[in-house]
């Protein structure tokens, strides 16, 4: 099966800061703030939602496509991910813009000052789907570019590929009537928890409503693992799988929307891929950075039978 992802493409630029932004900001000159803090060393991590989903695809075997846009310093991104054999023929290349990317500094007491430069990621990736049989594929739309997260589902529509919406951190970006042309028609609608009451928020549409325009809601609960309402009434959750520590929880959305993906392209109803999201997502938390975990195929079976009983046929 051919799987179409879409999203963003980034690189993340990481740096911590011994000691507290709180002491260094002083309240009563807000209004004229000028502060420089000072750094331990820098990581550079590759991610995006796109990149990320697409990591944990190729470790559970696929090789799908990737559809977003890159700028001039994306070679070094490019050649990690040729090297795990996934599809970069639906990444446009912006020659005058960077790919986007990500500054965070924490400190000490765990706050975050966070810059991003969207970048190249103001392109539209430009895929159109002629090559795709809609009979053999399925797509996500992450967040990425505004326009591609409205235009895909379009197409995908209009073509006749199931999709998966996932609006993510671009639900405040996109209006109501955006997210809902998106929802309608989707195989699935897959936010956290928090995000779901976002979009009801700001469609104006209950549970019920979206499940009268969408196969399935899938909301992820963190360690508490997640909840597929269907259409048809049905309610399964699925509990999250142990993990051995809690490193970073960052990329473990986008690690269990890869294993929802690989449940489906195997076969799966909603709840039972979800379980392989629930597994993937295992090796994102107990490691920093979204594509820092590897994991070997048989070793992803093992702890999936561990926790959920016999592996579907694959």
């Amino acid at each position: 099966m051919q799987l179409l992802v879409s999203g963003s493409l980034a690189f993340d630029f990481i740096m911590s800061f011994p000691g507290r932004f709180g002491d260094h900001i002083l309240a009563d000159k807000i209004h004229i703030l000028n502060v420089c803090f000072v750094g331990n060393g820098l990581t550079e991590r590759f991610g995006g939602t796109a990149g990320n989903i697409a990591y944990n695809l190729a470790l559970l075997g696929e090789r799908p496509r990737i559809l977003s846009a890159a700028g001039r310093d994306f070679d070094r991104y490019q050649e990690r991910l040729a090297g795990l054999g996934l599809d970069l023929s639906g990444v446009c290349r912006v020659a005058d813009e960077l790919t986007a990317n990500c500054h965070i500094t924490t400190d000490m007491a765990d706050n975050q000052i966070t810059c991003f430069n969207p970048g190249a990621m103001g392109t539209r990736c430009g895929f159109d789907a002629s090559g795709v049989d809609p009979a053999d594929a399925l797509a996500i739309v992450a967040p990425g570019n505004l326009e591609d997260m409205v235009a895909l589902p379009a197409l995908y529509k209009a073509r006749g590929i199931p999709y998966i919406f996932d609006p993510g951190q671009n639900i405040t970006a996109l209006s109501g009537e955006a997210m809902l042309g998106c929802i309608d028609g989707a195989l699935a609608l897959v936010s956290n928890d928090y995000e779901l009451e976002m979009i009801m928020k700001a469609t104006g549409r209950s549970l019920a409503d979206l499940l009268g325009m969408t196969g399935s809601v899938v909301t992820t609960l963190g360690e508490k693992g997640s909840r597929i309402h269907g259409a048809d009434g049905s309610v399964a959750e699925v509990p999250a799988v142990s993990v051995a520590r809690v490193a970073d929880p960052t990329g473990a959305g986008d690690a269990f929307r890869a294993g929802l993906l690989k449940g489906l392209a195997l076969g799966q109803d909603l709840p039972g891929a979800a379980r392989l999201g629930a597994v993937c997502a295992k090796w994102a938390v107990e490691n920093l950075g979204t594509q820092e975990h590897v994991f070997t195929q048989d070793e992803f079976w093992a702890v999936y039978e561990r926790h959920f009983g016999p592996a579907p046929a694959r």
